[in-house]
């Protein structure tokens, strides 16, 4: 778990878990979504967190597939006030397994408030369209190999035995959970990956959970929304897909270049602060 009042916090009116959820995703993207989304709120979801819960990505892919999430709509990083009484800020990263619009993200920063007339999908022209039909299943499936070579599979392997997987993930497993289930206790030789991976699907389909309701959002005094790569605050609308112009235009993750301040500047921007603490209700 992250530091109180830190990590994941599941975004509200998010529709019934499925198989198909990030389907419309690159592979990697949809493996670390289907991580995430299995997270309990609280959860630390920073990339070290998101590396060290999976055999398959490390740092630095882990920082690219945040960034391409939070432009598909499924993510906003958020400062949020914790009473108008004290000036304490917690950061949280809000998640959503269905894919949300600008407009949408927008609307719930700035009011608390999420029905919106806007469509749940983010523009088309910000979705990442998969190169091949791949989906978080299917991702689980070929990344066995990588964690243990006897349970290699090939792509036609995947494709047949995509649907239990999807059930696996539907019933509530997690990547990371999937992979130790398959991998767990192999016999020294596995002659036939693809029929020995069907079995253990069979026999350890894990028992179907009902879902949990999803709890009512929080109305806070104040929010502040943060680029997902370089975690600068901006206003709701400077940001598009959750990233400022800045890493838009540059390179992702890199923060702009500091300004610094002469002495009489700070002494005047923390009068400011001063006085608004006073005046806040």
């Amino acid at each position: 778990m992250a530091a109180p009042g830190y990590g994941k916090q599941s975004a509200p009116e998010q529709l019934p878990r499925s198989a198909s959820d990030f389907a419309h995703l690159p592979a990697r993207e949809a493996y670390l979504a289907s991580l995430v989304d299995h997270l309990p709120d609280g959860a630390a979801m920073d990339v070290k967190t998101l590396a060290a819960l999976q055999p398959h990505y490390g740092q630095m892919a882990c920082r690219t597939a945040l960034n391409n999430l939070s432009t598909a709509g499924h993510l906003r990083r958020i400062r949020e006030r914790v009473s108008s009484k004290e000036c304490r800020w917690v950061f949280r990263t809000y998640f959503s397994r269905t894919p949300r619009s600008d407009a949408w993200w927008t609307r719930f920063v700035m009011t608390g408030e999420t029905s919106t007339p806007a469509a749940l999908d983010p523009p088309k022209e910000r979705t990442l369209n998969r190169t091949s039909p791949t989906s978080a299943a299917y991702a689980a499936l070929a990344g066995l190999g990588l964690a243990d070579p006897r349970l290699a599979l090939s792509a036609a392997d995947c494709t047949t035995l995509e649907p239990l997987a999807a059930e696996w993930l539907a019933r509530g497993t997690s990547p990371a959970l999937f992979t130790a289930a398959l991998t767990g206790g192999l016999p020294p030789d596995v002659h036939s990956p693809a029929a020995f991976t069907r079995r253990r699907l069979l026999d350890k389909m894990p028992p179907e959970r009902h879902p949990q309701p999803v709890p009512p959002s929080q109305q806070h005094p104040a929010r502040v929304i943060e680029c997902t790569a370089c975690r600068t605050p901006c206003r709701p609308q400077a940001l598009l897909g959750g990233l400022c112009r800045t890493c838009r235009d540059g390179t992702p993750g890199t923060p702009p270049p500091r300004r610094h301040l002469s002495p009489a500047a700070v002494r005047a921007h923390a009068a400011r602060v001063r006085q608004a603490m006073v005046t806040s209700p």
